[in-house]
């Protein structure tokens, strides 16, 4: 009886065991799946980051190939213009010969000009020089005898720059252009004004779209004419009041050499004389002697060309004055500037070599030197300093 009670005792306790053992082998079933997803996942995750790697880096080297290939395309650009802009020039020139030598007739291999056909050109040469003189108003009676006189009027800015004042409008304004490549005009109310030693805080700043390039610009009739930076020979026509671009044209043979040996920064040099408009520049196919080129600054067009005698090498600026170009020549290290060839676009082909026309009492350099017809003074920037030379005229004979 004994025994049996405890038998019965003994059931539910194995019972319990049982159960307990139960439940411990369904957890551990739980924690190894458990960890074998978790497993599975991190190879997935690690494999996943694995390939957004390597997705960077092929999206990286795409992009440096890509990059440099537009780059070379950029390049390729840029030398394709620069190519046709020249193989225009070279036609513009063959097409001047072509119609040339189209008044002239071929024999034999031997070219004769007919008295009938050299008499015709004559005659267009006669008109063309008439027309010439109609265009450019040749009301002009004195050239320039001397450089009578200077006067630093301040020493403002670095080696290069120009300063002007418009000859086309009725105001004593006064602008400054400094360096060779800038964006920004400073205008001034008046000579007094910019002499003034804060002269720069009285200044009205002018910003440009787009920066200049070397020293020649010309500012006239309330128009700033400017070679734009970065461009070949794009000339800018930029209204100072309104502050924005009105127009702009390219000067064929224009931009490949500097205008003058001892002045690289300038490839072309604007000029203003009594008639209006020039540029002046120099080309390859001219032996680097200086173009003249008239300029409608309404059209902005060219209106006729000259190639002169007047060689690039050794100058360092040039101005017209009265339909005539002084180049000015100097020294590379800097010495006594002189006049040393004259050209009178009227009087070509005609050109005077070494008149003896000295700049006084002064050595250095000039970065520019522009002519103000209505003032018959010279406006120079020479190694930092605004300087204003007077002339001496003599009656053409």
């Amino acid at each position: 009886m004994v025994a049996l009670q405890v038998h019965f005792l003994l059931i539910p306790s194995l019972m319990s065991t049982m159960g307990t053992a139960q439940y411990m082998m369904q957890d551990a079933a739980l924690l190894s799946y458990i960890d074998q997803r978790f497993l599975s996942l991190e190879k997935r995750l690690e494999k996943c980051n694995q390939g957004v790697l390597e997705y960077v880096d092929e999206f990286r080297e795409f992009s440096r190939t890509v990059l440099s290939r537009l780059a070379g395309l950029n390049r390729g650009k840029a030398e394709v213009k620069r190519e046709v802009e020249n193989l225009l020039t070279r036609v513009e020139r063959a097409q001047r010969d072509i119609d040339y030598f189209g008044s002239v007739k071929d024999s034999n291999a031997c070219v004769e000009v007919h008295e009938d056909l050299l008499e015709q050109q004559l005659l267009e040469e006669a008109e063309e020089k008439k027309r010439l003189k109609l265009m450019l108003n040749a009301s002009c009676d004195h050239v320039l005898a001397g450089i009578r006189s200077l006067k630093v009027v301040k020493k403002t800015g670095g080696k290069h720059g120009s300063w002007m004042k418009d000859p086309g409008k009725k105001h004593a304004k006064i602008y400054l252009l400094s360096g060779s490549v800038n964006n920004v005009i400073l205008e001034f109310a008046n000579i007094m004004t910019f002499m003034e030693n804060n002269q720069t805080l009285k200044a009205r700043r002018v910003p440009l779209p787009l920066p200049w390039e070397g020293t020649g610009h010309v500012i006239y009739q309330g128009f700033l004419f400017y070679h734009r930076y970065g461009s070949l020979n794009e000339i800018l026509k930029f209204n100072i009041q309104r502050r924005s671009v009105a127009d702009q044209m390219l000067l064929p043979g224009a931009g490949r050499i500097p205008a003058y040996q001892l002045s690289p920064q300038t490839k072309i040099d604007l000029a203003v004389d009594e008639q209006g408009l020039w540029a002046l520049h120099a080309e390859p196919e001219t032996g680097g002697n200086i173009v003249i080129t008239k300029i409608n600054p309404a059209a902005m067009a060219v209106e006729h060309s000259w190639d002169t005698p007047c060689s690039s090498k050794g100058a360092e600026a040039a101005f017209m004055a009265c339909n005539t170009l002084h180049v000015v020549y100097n020294s590379p290290s800097g010495g006594s500037s002189r006049i040393q060839c004259v050209y009178d676009v009227l009087d070509a082909p005609n050109a005077y070599i070494n008149p003896g026309l000295h700049f006084p009492k002064r050595q250095g350099s000039h970065s520019t030197v522009h002519y103000n017809p209505k003032e018959k003074q010279l406006f120079a920037w020479g190694d930092g300093s605004q300087i204003i030379y007077k002339l001496h005229t003599e009656q053409k004979v």
